[in-house]
């Protein structure tokens, strides 16, 4: 699994950071389906005209000067509250002297910061944007030169050790505060702690020449349109062409990826799959035996063993070790589906190439291949029943329902761009006013080019007794259609948009006392496992209907045997692509846990064990071309099917049975979004199952689904 260019300096940024309406009853939901798409963001609309919203601290709308001028006063304010919590004589430091400046800084300049740093990726003005991106400089300089402190180290770690009684909350914080400092080296020598920022300068510096190198990278074959039979007349108009008049196939995931999938020439899908996989050869391979190199010695000044130690003990999974058993135990039982898996696509591969070997290059193809045999599913078709009104009320109603919550629209709230929403989020029950989130939905000119959502503001208890509560962002990039038609999404764009506003109710919901605990910010294993978790509805045959309707009468949702079809399409050859993710995820894990490992040979090794005896293509080199390994998931691969396994074993056990059961859906909310980061995620698990998280039934829903 290669990984994409486009998201590359997406990587490189996170390597940087320090840092509706009240729907209920499926039936008056189908019933009332026209009036609610031409009303459900109107009916409750807060009139007021532009007025300050409560306990809302984002600034909105700032100018390229007020920008700079606000990252400044962030800088200097946070600067004299550093100062002030160094200057503690360390037989007088207290809690209220040390800890809750600390905190009470985060929590009262996170959205401050968020308002310097949020414009970049949505502003309409380029001046705009580009104050944005030297405010969020300036601010990263700050946080670098505040977590080397050792005078402000010093009297936290002097606290830390008073042993006074406070909240277990609290006390994970202060943990956190002291980790943090010592994971800069804090606690070492001067020696050693110079010799830590050296290597860490030096890591950062050869991570991003191997993105650069792939960036630069711009090989590409050619091919004749027979080469290219069976790839589609708008895959030609994307492609250049040479004098002799054959089509150029640039190395890019865009257009090879496409290409394995559908081309009918097996020859010519092996070429571009080996052409592709030697990209940036023995040059990026020598850099990352040098990034290897460099994070185990950086690691072991740290105290710990190797790299990936490091690396994963302050996440959910705590050791490497428990990772090699988490990856090689999903391998194993999904050996013998994966089998037969394979077996389909080399049988349908003898009936079409005749005694042409199988390789890895033909997976892509042939499951297509089969996928279109098995499954009546035309995602044009498809695409006709998601009028995005219609999915964004279904997503309202079903999250309401289930976690005890009532959107409402602001009307002309103060945005950047009109095509923007903002809704107060309140809880049910009490009535509580408890967050607010914004809708950027629709792509255009500088916005930046991913779908994901943007903590503004955390929830925090502050010192004073007042609560913050938090305001979230979900940035996405849907295409509007012509001008007074409704825009139809793509199922995978449905699927994303329900994954992105599973983390924005992630977000507002929220309970923790500490900013640095609050909505997103925790465990890197943990995150994605709640978001995960409400993809699952995008499959199952109720809650389909709810956010579907065809959009010339939307009153016909999408049909019965459609939905059956996409919970079958989901899981087709699932085992086997999670084999080919298991392989790259074990590599990963293996160079950063041990010393002197020829990488070349690892895959070598690795790919026919774990892809059940499919050899590497040929003069390819998959560590050259794998930037998760390289910046942003180094060591840390493993994540993603971690929190899929989790995701999956909490649908299984709680929601499958019943959908909209809201009691389930409280207990939720209440145990395992409330806390965020605040408690250890196998904790908040554990007391949400009744039991620890299992993989089984991950497995057997990989089992059931099968061909």
């Amino acid at each position: 699994m290669a990984e994409s260019e486009e998201n590359s300096e997406e990587m490189v940024k996170r390597k940087s950071e320090s840092r509706m309406l009240a729907f209920t009853g499926g039936a008056a939901f189908l019933a009332l389906a026209v009036s609610l798409v031409v009303s459900a963001f109107n009916s409750y609309r807060n009139k007021s005209k532009k007025k300050d919203l409560p306990r809302f601290n984002v600034r909105i709308n700032l100018s390229a000067s007020e920008i700079l001028r606000l990252a400044d006063q962030v800088i200097a304010k946070s600067k004299e509250v550093h100062d002030a919590v160094a200057s503690v004589p360390l037989d007088k430091v207290t809690y209220a002297n040390v800890i809750a400046p600390l905190a009470d800084l985060d929590g009262q300049q996170f959205p401050l910061v968020q308002s310097c740093v949020f414009p970049k990726l949505v502003s309409t003005s380029e001046d705009v944007r580009k104050a944005s991106a030297e405010a969020e400089r300036r601010i990263d300089d700050h946080v670098l030169t505040c977590s080397l402190r050792e005078d402000v180290y010093r009297v936290v770690k002097a606290f830390a050790a008073k042993g006074e009684c406070v909240s277990p909350e609290a006390k994970q914080y202060i943990d956190c505060l002291v980790r943090d400092f010592e994971k800069n080296g804090l606690n070492l020598t001067v020696t050693k702690r110079v010799e830590v920022q050296r290597l860490n300068a030096k890591i950062n510096d050869l991570s991003l020449r191997y993105i650069r190198n792939l960036n630069d990278h711009n090989a590409h074959l050619l091919f004749s349109e027979t080469e290219l039979a069976g790839l589609p007349s708008e895959y030609f108009k994307s492609l250049d062409k040479a004098e002799n008049g054959k089509y150029k196939i640039k190395m890019r995931s865009h257009h090879v990826a496409a290409l394995l999938e559908l081309c009918k020439v097996g020859t010519t899908r092996k070429m571009v799959a080996r052409e592709y996989g030697k990209r940036c050869g023995e040059v990026n391979l020598s850099v990352l035996d040098s990034l290897v190199e460099l994070r185990h010695k950086y690691a072991r000044l740290l105290g710990y063993s190797n790299y990936a130690d490091y690396a994963v003990h302050c996440r959910m999974a705590k050791m490497s070790s428990k990772v090699f058993d988490f990856l090689e135990d999903i391998s194993a039982c999904l050996t013998d589906l994966a089998t037969r898996e394979l077996s389909v696509l080399k049988d349908l591969k003898k009936k079409e190439e005749g005694d042409s070997p199988f390789g890895v290059e033909d997976l892509l193809y042939y499951v297509k291949r089969i996928e279109e045999k098995q499954f009546d599913l035309d995602f044009a078709v498809v695409r006709q029943y998601f009028p995005v009104d219609l999915v964004l009320a279904g997503i309202f109603k079903i999250t309401q329902d289930l976690f005890g919550l009532r959107f409402q629209e602001i009307a002309d709230a103060r945005v950047w761009h009109d095509a923007v929403r903002l809704f107060s989020v309140f809880d049910l029950n009490s009535g509580d006013l408890i967050g607010y989130f914004f809708l950027d939905l629709y792509a255009r000119e500088g916005k930046y080019g991913h779908t994901c959502v943007v903590a503004l503001q955390n929830g925090a208890l502050l010192h004073n007794g007042a609560r913050q509560i938090p305001v979230a962002l979900l940035i996405s990039q849907l295409q509007k259609d012509n001008e007074g038609e409704s825009c139809l999404l793509r199922f995978s764009e449905v699927v994303n948009l329900f994954h992105e506003f599973g983390h924005v109710v992630q977000h507002v919901c929220n309970n923790a006392s500490f900013s640095r605990f609050s909505g997103l910010r925790v465990d890197p294993d943990f995150l994605e496992i709640p978001a995960l978790v409400l993809e699952n509805w995008c499959y199952e045959s109720y809650s389909l209907k709810l956010i579907s309707g065809f959009h010339l009468d939307i009153t016909k949702p999408i049909g019965e045997e459609v939905c059956k079809s996409l919970k079958r399409w989901r899981n087709s050859f699932s085992a086997l692509k999670l084999k080919q993710e298991i392989l790259y995820c074990l590599f990963d894990q293996i160079v950063h846990s041990a010393d002197n490992v020829d990488i070349l040979e690892l895959y070598k090794h690795l790919h026919p064990k774990v892809m059940l005896g499919l050899p590497i293509l040929e003069g390819t080199n998959p560590a050259s071309c794998f930037p998760r390994s390289a910046i942003g998931y180094e060591a840390a691969c493993y994540s993603r099917i971690w929190s899929e396994v989790f995701a999956t074993d909490i649908f299984a056990s709680k929601f499958h049975d019943n959908l909209l059961n809201h009691q389930v859906g409280i207990q939720f909310r209440k145990k395992v979004l409330a806390p965020g980061g605040s408690k250890e995620p196998i904790e908040i698990l554990s007391d949400f199952l009744g039991r620890e998280p299992s993989i089984q039934a991950f497995i057997d829903s990989k089992v059931e689904h099968s061909l």
